[in-house]
């Protein structure tokens, strides 16, 4: 079997065909043959019905939806996408910067179609093709004829909505076997990409239509990929030869069809939009690019090659001649720019120059993109000389800076500075391309006997900005490449000059993003905190943000640098101030809409803080500084609980740094220590809080010999025990309270039997209070809890009773050398186990007697008999 070739170098779709092809095709699809011709003909032949052999290519995609694999689509995708490595910056990712970018408050206007529904019946034989063939051009004819109107006075939000719907109708036409509406939505939006009567709002339009192209172009491909995958699919790495005819016909045909439309960009946009281009690429780009060529206005023209090399690098990466092309003919139109048309355009729109060459940006940016992904470091020379000989075109310069990898920037900063001088700034501002600059020098390094002279060049510039705005965006990137290679005072004289540009007029409460990150880049490259807050400006750049919110956030990123780079702990005056300042910033932002897990992160952020501050062993110094903590930061009740346990560990540092020995002065400063924590623990809304506290305190207190103050502690914890709730709140559910408190009461049970009774109060004064509080407290029903706690007093009270105490505290004497076991301190203790005992008897009877009744309960239901113990356990013989 042979197979005739058209030859694309060749191709036009209105010239004559010569078909010399015979034979059946044995990998065409089932029911379609070749017709018979003479061996050559010069007749012309309709290109879109020469290779249509009993059906056209959409009712053929009908025919093979049935059979489709949906999944072979998605993997050819994800194989494409895989062409170019993770480093290649996608379109996606530019999408949503573009539609931010370029806004408008104008007007627009979109046309929409309604489709004719033909109500024809084909006849049946032979002329059933042409006939359908017919009533397709007619319809797509339809589109010129009346079949559309037009949707006035849209806003941008309206416009994206009708582009939205209309990408809705092309998927549902798609679905719905409707091949030809989706045709003409296509060409129909391909339309609007010639409309610039809101020239600002064009990219954006731009990325809105194309998203409907690409949909398209993706159905399209999807459809025939699976034709090409009939009977098998292809291999990896397969070529043309490997393609089945029915595939190559189908292809063949789209073309025909698209070459077939009148106007330019409705038949250039879907041709670059399908992908069939990959089938025969190395003819089909050049001559797409070619055709771009007829586009009159250079924006629509730049916008399209932008596309083309989309497309380009999805299907073909390897073809950089074609894309170099696109950027060269693109070059070759910038004289258009100050064309009498387009000036006039701006004119009539009024409409700078300067913004109208920002509406390139993303066209070009997107280009020279394509162009340098993995490109060898000459072609950024080749670029750089064509940029002269364009007499420094600044939009073309920024560019071609962006696109490049920094490192080939960044060794020819100097010489790119050279060139910024010469440009022109009435078009383009220079502290733009000094921006570009700036961001590759931050990526990467210059030769370091040129830094220096870089910095001052470029701050020349971006000092004389007048626009606050402007100004603010490009000192932002050049704080990034300051911090990398200078010194504080370098750093310090850039954020002088910052406040200097952006305080006149508070021009700074519409900069704080630029600010924070200013603040970010900084924080990076500066790790010591002594040499961060020694610059003078430092603090007075943090005044400049006065929006609460704002303040706040930056506040929080430099305390979370400060936790995490600062290992060792500090005593620094100037550390120390600056930080209470901001952390004083933080906590008087609290208020009571405050969310409990903001407090909750401000609060271990200022944690985070206290715990780097020391003083050694000027333990009076510290405890100032906690006096200070507790009177700034009163309203965050977690940064109380930990200054409480600060002092309490000065406390005992003390006792260890003394090593027993209880000089007047000690004891005066563990004095202060348990009156700071005194004061202090009645403040805290969390009862448990209060009674842990309470209890460590008291016992730092007994440690350090302070009995009064010990005491005090202890009868504290006692007094508040009838405060303690039935249940308490634990991660929004509310649980009973009664395993805590009983947690509480043991472990202060294990306390009092080293604590000595107190002479005014009579003997087990605390044990006694203790048990009363108990006694009264208002537990749960039916509840134990009290009787567990009598049988824990118990072992207490036994311990009490014996000669040498379990444990003890050195230097203080206990009960048992108080008492020196006197017969009545003993007496004591055995009427208080007496009494104890008798309420866990009388418990105990009572849950006999429940037993009872719910045992007879039991016998009395199922007619069996079980044994039931009596009021006499047997358990204690007293």
């Amino acid at each position: 079997d042979q197979v005739a070739l058209v030859e694309f170098g060749d191709y036009h779709p209105l010239k004559p065909i010569m078909v010399t092809d015979t034979k059946t095709r044995r990998g065409a699809r089932k029911g379609s043959t070749s017709s018979s011709s003479s061996s050559s003909s010069s007749a012309p032949v309709d290109p879109l019905s020469s290779m249509l052999d009993g059906t056209d290519p959409l009712s053929m995609f009908a025919a093979a939806s049935a059979s489709e694999t949906p999944d072979l689509g998605r993997k050819r995708r994800e194989k494409e996408e895989e062409v170019v490595g993770p480093d290649f910056e996608h379109w996606l990712s530019k999408r949503g910067e573009i539609l931010a970018r370029f806004t408008t408050t104008e007007k627009l206007s979109i046309q929409c179609f309604f489709a004719s529904v033909s109500g024809k019946a084909l006849s049946p034989g032979s002329s059933a093709v042409s006939e359908k063939v017919r009533t397709r051009l007619e319809e797509l004819d339809d589109l010129e004829e009346g079949s559309q109107r037009e949707l006035l006075n849209l806003s941008q939000q309206d416009y994206a909505n009708r582009i939205e719907e209309l990408n809705q109708s092309l998927k549902e036409a798609w679905a719905s076997d409707q091949k030809v509406k989706a045709l003409k939505i296509v060409i129909q939006c391909s339309k609007l990409l010639s409309d610039t009567s809101v020239i600002q709002f064009y990219p954006s339009k731009f990325v809105l239509i194309t998203d409907i192209l690409d949909t398209f172009g993706r159905l399209v491909y999807d459809r025939i990929w699976t034709m090409c995958s009939d009977p098998r699919p292809l291999p990896d790495g397969f070529t043309v030869e490997d393609v089945n005819d029915t595939a190559k016909e189908t292809c063949l045909n789209w073309f025909f069809k698209i070459a077939s439309i009148r106007e330019l960009l409705p038949r250039l946009y879907p041709s670059s939009s399908s992908r069939n281009v990959e089938l025969g690429i190395q003819e089909t780009l050049p001559r797409l690019t070619a055709m771009i060529r007829g586009i009159g206005d250079p924006l629509v023209a730049a916008y399209a090659r932008a596309y083309l090399c989309r497309v380009g690098m999805e299907v073909a990466p390897h073809l950089k001649d074609s894309l170099n092309r696109n950027f060269f003919d693109l070059l070759s139109t910038f004289k258009q720019i100050s064309a009498e048309s387009v000036q006039n355009q701006l004119v009539l729109q009024r409409v700078e120059v300067p913004e109208y060459l920002t509406l390139y940006s993303p066209a070009i940016n997107w280009i020279l993109q394509c162009i340098a992904y993995r490109a060898p470091e000459p072609l950024l020379t080749e670029m750089m000389e064509r940029c002269k000989t364009l007499g420094n075109n600044a939009l073309l310069l920024n560019s071609v800076m962006r696109a490049f990898r920094p490192e080939f920037v960044a060794v020819r900063a100097t010489d790119f500075i050279s060139m910024i001088k010469e440009c022109d700034e009435s078009g383009f501002p220079k502290h733009l391309l000094f921006g570009s600059l700036g961001r590759s020098l931050a990526c990467a390094d210059p030769p370091e006997s040129e830094r220096l002279t870089i910095l001052n060049e470029a701050w020349k510039v971006i000092t004389k900005v007048r626009s606050p705005q402007d100004y603010v965006n490009c000192a932002e990137i050049w704080v990034e490449f300051t911090c990398r290679h200078f010194t504080k005072r370098e750093v310090n004289t850039v954020l002088a000059d910052i406040i200097k540009h952006m305080t006149p007029d508070r021009a700074f409460e519409d900069a704080y993003p630029q600010l924070q990150s200013v603040i970010r880049k900084i924080l990076t490259y500066f790790h010591d905190f002594s040499l961060l807050f020694s610059m003078e400006r430092f603090l007075p750049f943090l005044d400049m943000f006065q929006k609460d919110s704002v303040r706040v956030e930056v506040c929080k990123s430099i305390m979370e640098v400060f936790i995490k780079h600062q290992v060792e702990l500090t005593r620094d005056p100037v550390i120390l101030n600056a930080m209470l300042h901001i952390c004083k910033t933080m906590h008087d932002s609290v208020n009571a809409l405050t969310l409990e897990d903001e407090k909750r992160s401000l609060a271990l952020l200022i944690i985070g803080f206290i715990r780097m501050v020391s003083f050694g062993r000027d333990f009076e110094q510290q405890l100032s500084f906690c006096v200070e903590a507790r009177a700034t930061f009163c309203n965050l009740e977690p940064v109380l609980v930990q200054l409480i346990h600060t002092v309490n560990q000065l406390a005992m540092e003390t006792l260890r740094v003394v090593r027993g020995s209880h000089s007047r002065k000690t004891a005066a400063f563990v004095r202060a220590c348990a009156a700071y924590s005194f004061i202090t623990i009645p403040s805290l809304s969390s009862i448990f809080s209060r009674l842990s506290l309470y209890l460590l305190s008291g016992q730092v207190a007994l440690a350090n010999q302070c009995l009064s103050q010990s005491d005090a502690f202890l009868q504290a914890a006692v007094s508040i025990l009838p405060e303690v709730p039935r249940s308490i709140s634990i991660e929004g559910k509310l649980r009973s309270s009664e395993s805590f408190l009983l947690d509480f009461i043991n472990n202060f049970l294990a306390t009092l039997l080293v604590v000595p009774d107190h002479p005014e109060h009579g003997v087990l004064y605390l044990v006694r209070g203790l048990l009363n509080m108990v006694q009264d407290y208002t537990w749960e029903d039916n509840s134990d809890a009290k009787v567990r706690v009598y049988i824990s007093a118990l072992p207490l009270l036994a311990a009490m009773s014996q000669e040498t105490y379990l444990y003890s505290i050195p230097k203080v004497d206990s009960n048992e050398t108080l008492y020196g076991g006197d017969p009545k301190f003993l007496s004591e203790i055995n009427k208080l186990c007496e009494t104890l005992i008798g309420q866990i008897l009388d418990h105990l009877k009572a849950l006999g007697r429940d037993e009872v009744r719910t045992e007879t309960t039991h016998c009395d239901q199922h007619g069996s008999f079980l044994p039931v113990l009596g009021s006499d356990y047997g358990l204690i013989n007293l």
